[in-house]
């Protein structure tokens, strides 16, 4: 296995610690929190200071009626 060294403010580092559950390495935290296939607002109910799944949901349907209300504005259908 190939490693390579950073280095990260103490800042960064104590906000990457917190993210460290339980039995999990750093490489552990940082692959889970940058995994390109997750969908952001999935992980918006587990994050402090992000929103509840109820208010995610509410989010994604406003979003949706704002996008097809401006395609109707944009397109005329």
């Amino acid at each position: 296995m190939v490693t390579k060294t950073i280095s990260i403010k103490e800042e960064a580092y104590e906000r990457l610690k917190d993210h460290k559950r339980e039995g999990e390495s750093f490489t552990d935290v940082v692959n889970r929190l940058t995994n390109a296939d997750t969908d952001p607002l999935e992980a918006a109910g587990s994050v402090p200071g992000l929103v509840s799944e109820g208010e995610r949901e509410a989010f994604r349907e406003k979003f949706d009626e704002d996008v097809t209300e401006r395609e109707r504005e944009l397109f005329g259908q």
